[in-house]
């Protein structure tokens, strides 16, 4: 089954509030190793103007897997989990992601190409926060392996 093209444009249904823990903050930067103090320091995060410890950048893609997940669970689009693969993530903040933020998204497909009978999904996930301000844009390519190669593969 291909990449179904009407996914192009669709939008997804926001996703539930997501509240962002001070101990999630901190595992996320350890794992990321992410060491500078205002990641696991309250105090640290406080003398720089934060009222808690701040995420790491990337940290924005814990909510935006809550978004990609509606994607790959849509009955009609085609996509293959076992031949996709993550192939590029990019942010545009508004402001920091902090401990104690409620955020929710709402994903759109932003774009479908062709390459060399595999696709390219685009898609961005608007983060906002509990009072509806923009927080992040986290954007996203998977490639999505054609048919072919997967039988190429079983051959």
């Amino acid at each position: 089954m291909a990449v179904n093209n009407e996914l192009l444009g669709r939008e997804f249904p926001e996703t539930p509030p997501y509240l962002v823990g001070r101990e999630k903050v901190r595992e996320f930067a350890r794992a990321v190793f992410a060491d500078a103090p205002l990641h696991t320091d309250v105090d640290a995060a406080r003398a720089l103007g934060y009222t808690d410890v701040v995420a790491p950048p990337t940290f924005a893609m814990v909510i935006q897997d809550q978004t990609l997940q509606q994607l790959l669970n849509e009955p009609d689009s085609g996509i293959v989990l076992a031949r996709t693969i993550h192939a590029e993530q990019r942010f545009a903040y508004t402001r920091p992601i902090v401990a104690g933020d409620e955020l929710s998204a709402r994903l759109t497909v932003t774009g479908i190409r062709m390459m060399a009978g595999n696709t390219m999904i685009t898609s961005e996930a608007e983060i906002t926060d509990a009072a509806g301000a923009h927080v992040v844009t986290a954007t996203s390519v998977l490639l999505v392996g054609s048919d072919d190669a997967a039988g190429e593969e079983d051959a």
